[in-house]
C-alpha cells in the first residue's frame, strides 16, 4: 500500500475535515468551504490543475436534510454537481477522488445491514442528491472512491449545524430542557477521527469504488442519547418518541446501518464499536462524568 504523496482536501474546516487534517500522512493541502466553491466548475478545474494533487477528498456538502426539502436547487447544485465538478477536475489533472456520502440513500426497508450491492432508495431530496453525486463521481472519474457513512460525530463540530448531535444533547441536558428523542430511526453513529483514518488506509490500497465506512454497531437516536448522558453523567428528563410525533420536513430512514463489507474485501479491519468511540469523544472534549475519565 502506497499513500498519495500530495492530497489536496476541500472542507478542511469541517467535522470530518478537521479530522483528516490531523491524521492524514503526506503533503495536505487543505481549501476551506469559503476558499473551494465546488459549484464553481472554473474554480475547481483551476485550483485542481495548480495544486497537481495524487489524491483529492471532497467533504463538501449541503447538509441541512430538512432545509434540503425546500432548497432542492441547491441540493443537487452542491451534492451533485458540485460532487461531479471535482471529480472531472481531478481527472483532468491525472489524480484520483474521494467523495464522502451518506446513509441517507436508504429507504429503510431492510431490518439487517446494507452492503454496497444493496440497491439505494432516498427518501429525501437530500439522500436523493447525494445519491446523484456519486453516481456523477463514478462516472466522472474511474479512479474514485465513494464513501459513504453515517450519524458523524467529531470534536470540530459540523460547518452550518452548529455542532453535532452529542454537543446538541449535553448543552440542552445542562440546561434544563425536557428531550424527546426518536427512537424509530436506526443508524451506526461514527466519530470522525476514526472515519478519517480509514480513508487514510482505504486510500493507500488503490482499490478503488463504493464504501461503507462507519463504526461498529446499531443504535437509536434515543437510545445514542442514553448512552451520553449515561457516560456524561447526567440524569435529564428524556423520552422516546416517533418519527411521526417530531415531524421533520424530510423522511429519514426506520434503518440505515451499514454492512463495511468492501472495507473487509480490501483487507481493511473493522472499526471499533460506536460505544468505545463515542467515550474518547466525550473524554477529548473532557464531557466524561469523573468516574468515567480514566
Amino acid at each position: 500500500m502506497t499513500q498519495p504523496a500530495r492530497t489536496l482536501l476541500i472542507g478542511s474546516q469541517g467535522q470530518l475535515g478537521s479530522d483528516i487534517r490531523r491524521v492524514w500522512n503526506g503533503e495536505l493541502l487543505p481549501f476551506a468551504h469559503d476558499e473551494f466553491d465546488v459549484c464553481n466548475r472554473d474554480q475547481a478545474h483551476e485550483i485542481i490543475a495548480k495544486a497537481a494533487p495524487d489524491l483529492v477528498i471532497n467533504t463538501a456538502a449541503y447538509h441541512r436534510v430538512d432545509e434540503c426539502e425546500s432548497n432542492g436547487a441547491q441540493a443537487f447544485e452542491v451534492n451533485g454537481l458540485g460532487a461531479k465538478n471535482v471529480a472531472d477536475a481531478a481527472r483532468e489533472a491525472g489524480a484520483a477522488v474521494m467523495s464522502i456520502s451518506t446513509d441517507y440513500v436508504w429507504g429503510g426497508e431492510k431490518d439487517s445491514p446494507y452492503a454496497e450491492t444493496d440497491l439505494p432508495r432516498p427518501l429525501s431530496v437530500y439522500g436523493t442528491s447525494k445519491l446523484a453525486g456519486e453516481h456523477l463521481v463514478r462516472q466522472s472519474n474511474p479512479r474514485h472512491f465513494v464513501v459513504r457513512s453515517s450519524s458523524l460525530f467529531g470534536v470540530a463540530g459540523a460547518s452550518g449545524k452548529g455542532g453535532n448531535f452529542v454537543e446538541t444533547m449535553l448543552r440542552k441536558a445542562r440546561a434544563g430542557e425536557a428531550l424527546r428523542v426518536v427512537d424509530d430511526q436506526v443508524s451506526s453513529p461514527t466519530q470522525t477521527h476514526d472515519l478519517a483514518a480509514k480513508l487514510q488506509e482505504l486510500a493507500a490500497t488503490e482499490r478503488y469504488g463504493l464504501y461503507h465506512v462507519t463504526n461498529s454497531g446499531e443504535t437509536s437516536w434515543y437510545r445514542f442519547a442514553a448512552e451520553i448522558f449515561e457516560l456524561a453523567g447526567l440524569q435529564p428528563s428524556l423520552a422516546p418518541i416517533s418519527s411521526d410525533e417530531l415531524g421533520a420536513p424530510a423522511a429519514r430512514p426506520a434503518y440505515s446501518v451499514m454492512e463495511n463489507r468492501a472495507l473487509k474485501e480490501a483487507g481493511i479491519p473493522p472499526m471499533r464499536p460506536w460505544q468505545e468511540a463515542l467515550a474518547d469523544y466525550l473524554r477529548e472534549k473532557s464531557h466524561l462524568a469523573d468516574g468515567q475519565a480514566t
